[in-house]
Formats: structure tokens, C-alpha cells, sequence
């Protein structure tokens, strides 16, 4: 992924790759306003994001969300440099939504529009106030879509190192807090329910543990998880549920920090930085912060709000990235 010359002063951006409607407006490095309207309680009942569902939430939320973003920057369109608009990955209508708005503001305006790769704004994060952290760097991407060690040598761009080949963090804690019986969002459940249980008290694999390469996989995991389930009648599985989701938890971030710790093997990065919503998961925090302390390594750790998907992250991207002029970002599509 290529890096540009320069970058927009100030940029409003928009997110709408899953199920949050998002946007920011950001000058350089400073968040002059960052709105998130969540959709968790829309999908709840379906026990995760539905797209369908998540694309017509998006209809209805993103002009307020936008208005929102202008009056609390104190901005209009006409104080703005560029419009930046996450193209992907992510859902495909929920995308669209996105892509459609930012080129209907930008097109009067004759405004410049910067197209953002939504695991790119995870990176980029790290660049915003306070204390941003430029590159090099190593970072550890976990949200409900994604996992991926990235590789950060220069602000416009980033290297995979690996990634998961099946299911992501976010999604493996997902679907164990439905097997538990949790709810939706899975992390912050299983987060909760874990400080009551025992880390240890069931062994749960951790995948490719002893594979080479930096790719993860939680698959097989989530598949242990549900024969343990299985083996305990209702009343053992409540009596049990604090332990199962401690070891759960435990497997998960045990994985992370196993593939991290080998990245930082392979190669002498100066720092250490997380980014995606699992980011926020205290264990995971825990676990990177010893395993920096242990190394000597400074580690970036941004501030909840900036873990979880967010429109400043999309704007700190695309002041690393060259504006697309008007009419150029007519045609632009969303990519999945």
C-alpha cells in the first residue's frame, strides 16, 4: 500500500463499514469532533450484524450523524480541505451508504474526496492526539472483522505480516458469548463475565501455536468452546460460565500476544501500537504492555473510542493520502 506526498488540513470524514455511523472532523492531528451512533442494540436480537439491517440504520442516521460532526467542530463544508470515506473492507451496502453520502457533499463543493481502506484508519489511529506515534512501527490489528499483524514504515501505508485464516478475534468472542449465553457485543460480555471466573480452569487450544508463520486462526477454538458447553448440563453451565469465559478469553488473547511476541522476534521494531475493537479488551492491554516492558518497547495505546470503529481514525488516514480532484471520485465504487 503506497504512501503520498502531503496530506488534507483539515478533512471531515465518514464510516460506515459495519454497523457504526460515524463522523469526524479532524485538523492535522487534532480531533475537533468524532460522533458514533451504534447500531449494537438493533442487532442484539439477531446475535450479530445483520447487513441489511445495518445499511437502512445507516440511511436514516448518517445526515444527522454528519450535521452533528460540523456543529461540534464548530465547521461547514466550506471550511474543509477534502472529504475522506472508508471504501472498504467491510459490508458492501453499508459501504455504498458511506461512498454515496461523501460524494454527494463533496460534488457541489467541488471538494476534493480521499478514499480510506478501513484497516488503514485502524493504523492511523495512532497518529491522532493525544501523543501520536509515527512510524516505524508494529501494530496488532483485532476488531469483529479483522486480524492482522501490520507492519508501519511509513504513514500512508502498512505491510501485512500475517492474518487470520478463518475467523477474527472479534468474531471468535462473538460467537463464544452467544454459545455462553452472554448477549451482543461478545468482547465487553465475555470481558465481564471473566473477571468472576478462572483463566485456567479449562485448557483451550491455541491455534498454530507452533505454525512459523504470523497468521492466526480462532476457528478451531470457538469449536472447542462449543463441545465444552456441550459436556455441562444448564445448571453446570451456569455454575461454570465465569471459568469458561476467563479460559476462553485467556486463549484468545494468548494467541495475540504469542503472534506478536514472534513479530517482534523476526524483526527489531522500535514500538509497539493496537488497533481495532478488541484493542480495548483490559487482558489483551495487560498482556501487550508486559510483553513491551519485557522488550523495552514503547507501546501506543489509544484511547477506547479510537479502538472501535470511528470516523477521526479514517481522517488521520487520509491526511497521509493524495485527494482525489472533482469529478474523479464520481465512478468510485465500495470494495468488500
Amino acid at each position: 500500500m503506497g504512501a503520498a506526498d502531503g496530506g488534507s488540513r483539515v478533512v471531515l470524514a465518514i464510516e460506515t463499514s459495519c454497523d457504526d455511523t460515524c463522523a469526524a472532523v479532524v485538523e492535522e492531528a487534532r480531533i475537533r469532533s468524532n460522533v458514533i451512533s451504534s447500531q449494537a442494540a438493533a442487532h442484539e436480537r439477531y446475535g450479530g450484524v445483520v447487513p441489511e439491517v445495518a445499511s437502512r440504520h445507516h440511511l436514516e442516521l448518517l445526515t444527522p450523524v454528519v450535521d452533528a460532526a460540523l456543529d461540534e467542530a464548530g465547521a461547514e463544508l466550506g471550511d474543509l480541505d477534502a472529504i475522506a470515506v472508508t471504501r472498504g473492507p467491510g459490508l458492501i451496502g453499508a459501504l455504498l451508504v458511506g461512498v454515496s453520502a461523501a460524494k454527494a457533499l463533496a460534488a457541489p463543493a467541488r471538494l476534493p474526496m480521499v478514499g480510506v481502506d478501513h484497516l488503514h484508519g485502524h493504523v492511523a489511529a495512532n497518529f491522532l492526539e493525544p501523543d501520536p506515534l509515527e512510524p516505524p512501527f508494529l501494530c496488532l490489528i483485532a476488531s469483529g472483522g479483522h486480524t492482522l499483524l501490520a507492519g508501519v514504515r511509513e504513514p500512508g501505508g502498512f505491510e501485512v505480516l500475517g492474518e487470520t485464516l478463518d475467523d477474527a478475534a472479534g468474531e471468535a468472542l462473538d460467537k463464544g458469548a452467544r454459545l455462553l449465553g452472554l448477549g451482543y457485543p461478545g468482547g465487553p460480555a465475555i470481558q465481564r463475565e471473566a473477571e468472576r471466573g478462572d483463566p485456567e480452569a479449562f485448557e483451550f487450544p491455541v491455534a498454530m501455536s507452533r505454525d512459523p508463520s504470523l497468521d492466526f486462526s480462532f476457528s478451531g477454538l470457538k469449536t472447542a468452546l462449543l463441545y465444552a458447553t456441550r459436556e455441562l448440563s444448564e445448571e453446570e453451565l451456569a455454575e461454570r460460565r465465569a471459568d469458561l469465559a476467563a479460559s476462553y478469553q485467556n486463549a484468545v488473547v494468548g494467541q495475540l500476544v504469542a503472534k506478536l511476541r514472534r513479530a517482534l522476534e523476526r524483526e527489531p521494531w522500535p514500538a509497539v501500537a493496537l488497533g481495532g475493537g478488541v484493542a480495548a479488551n483490559a487482558l489483551l492491554r495487560e498482556r501487550v504492555g508486559a510483553l513491551c516492558a519485557e522488550r523495552g518497547l514503547p507501546l501506543k495505546l489509544v484511547p477506547p473510542d479510537l479502538c472501535t470503529d470511528n470516523a477521526a481514525m479514517i481522517a488521520a488516514a487520509a491526511q497521509r493520502l493524495e485527494p482525489t480532484a472533482y469529478p474523479g471520485y464520481l465512478a468510485w465504487d465500495a470494495w468488500v
